[in-house]
């Protein structure tokens, strides 16, 4: 099992930052990869950003040049840097991690919310 606890999200007006982070426990040694995924009302959960174990990286088009992930290995966490906010990217933010198991089974944290608005 692996628990994930994200935060960092809060109001932001449009062009500001923020930087949220996620805390993962429990099985580490299982976690293939960890990435965010965002959920706006009415719209179906997209990918973000993720991070593979040994720190390949990828981004949906919408977020390139503007977020990037980045982890900590010594203190099991992930972050992800966040610029140039817009208001459609205002969201629920949840942490992920997938676990190297067969099937892959993914574990998601509590999410936190990101506004951008004026």
């Amino acid at each position: 099992q692996v628990q994930l606890v994200e935060s960092g999200g809060g109001l932001v007006q449009p062009g500001g930052s923020l930087r949220l982070s996620c805390v993962a426990s429990g099985s580490i040694f299982s976690i293939y990869a960890m990435g965010w995924y965002r959920q706006a009302p009415g719209k179906q959960r997209e990918l973000v950003a993720i991070i593979t174990s040994f720190g390949s990286t990828n981004y949906a088009d919408s977020v390139k040049g503007r977020f990037t992930i980045s982890r900590d290995n010594a203190q099991n966490m992930v972050y992800l840097q966040m610029s140039s906010l817009k208001p459609e990217d205002t969201a629920v933010y949840y942490c992920n991690a997938r676990e190297r198991v067969v099937p892959a089974k993914d574990y998601w944290g509590q999410g936190t919310q990101v506004t951008v608005s004026s």
